[in-house]
């Protein structure tokens, strides 16, 4: 009962938010989880609810919260182009509106908390691969902007809240993540290309295919997040994490289908305004700091991914 942590996860019922309330009640943790269920889904965490240490909260990061906790996970925001760009507006109040509402309750109750940045800080970046120090090639007013400049914003805010406050914080910046309870239509590379490819249709890839990703599985990225919030407090980031194996879209569009047994061709259309050509994190900080790095291989990640996907279509 002395090192049971009363931890808040926002955005709880999403994809990375379910495998981390997963973790953290494996770890021997109270967890509220809260969402709106904007994209999460209760399907994601109804194996939980019988937790005795698990609460399920439906609340908007965007107002005020009031509850005794020891620390946060602040993960609250839709992350596919999809559903963030179906209300922009909304979104970037998310990322701003909910940073100062969590901050606040940090504050507070003298919480530690991680915000769940991103690696679209970075943009359509001019350095390759990119590092923490990297301070990014973003257009301020594109039509991913509100999820560019809001995650933007919330890391300006954290790091305020940490010089004029003192509070104790946590910056990690995220990769391209993968694995089960991805949303089947959030718009994303590898979702998208094993529903196609399970359903034997065209295979869409957004310009030449020679654009490239690095792609991490879902239970490394929870171990980072972990690791992130339990090192010493001097270390608030931000801190890269991601896979620094890169691989071109064509590549992955060739695993999955070579994978799935499908007869899906490869239909190239053209790419949208503002989209990354390169995509790879420079990881250094997380090895030294965190001692930590990627395990799960791709092709043994797009396995179990693939398994997921085929249950849900069966």
């Amino acid at each position: 009962m002395h090192t049971r942590k009363r931890t808040l996860v926002t955005g709880g019922a999403g994809f990375l938010g379910s495998h981390l309330c997963e973790r953290l009640l494996a770890e021997g943790h109270d967890v509220i989880c809260m969402d709106n269920f904007f994209t999460g889904s209760k399907e994601n965490i109804l194996h939980l609810l019988p937790h005795p240490n698990f609460e399920l909260l439906r609340h908007d990061v965007t107002f005020p919260l009031y509850v005794e906790i020891d620390e946060i996970f602040n993960l609250a925001c839709p992350a596919s182009p999809i559903h963030y760009q179906y209300d922009p507006v909304q979104t970037t109040k998310t990322s701003v509106h909910g940073a100062i509402n969590m901050l606040g309750l940090a504050k507070r109750t003298h919480a530690k908390i991680m915000q769940a940045s991103t690696s679209e800080v970075y943009g359509d970046p001019e350095m390759h691969p990119q590092p923490e120090g990297y301070w990014g090639h973003v257009n301020p007013i594109g039509h991913r902007s509100c999820y560019d400049e809001g995650k933007r914003c919330a890391e300006t805010l954290f790091f305020d809240y940490h010089r004029q406050h003192h509070l104790k914080i946590k910056v990690a910046r995220i990769f391209n993540t993968y694995g089960p309870r991805m949303h089947p239509g959030d718009g994303r590379v590898v979702s998208n290309f094993i529903v196609q490819a399970l359903k034997n249709e065209p295979i869409t890839i957004y310009g030449s295919g020679n654009q490239t990703r690095s792609f991490c599985y879902v239970h490394d990225m929870v171990d980072g997040f972990v690791r992130l919030m339990n090192s010493n407090d001097e270390i608030t980031g931000p801190v890269n994490l991601g896979n620094p194996c890169e691989f071109t879209i064509s590549q992955l569009a060739g695993m999955v289908v070579e994978m799935t047994g499908s007869h899906s061709e490869i239909d190239y259309k053209p790419l949208p305004f503002d989209d990354p050509k390169q995509r790879q994190p420079v990881i250094d900080l997380a090895r030294e700091q965190l001692a930590w790095e990627p395990r799960v291989k791709l092709a043994q990640g797009l396995e179990r991914t693939i398994e997921y996907f085929r249950e849900m279509l069966a």
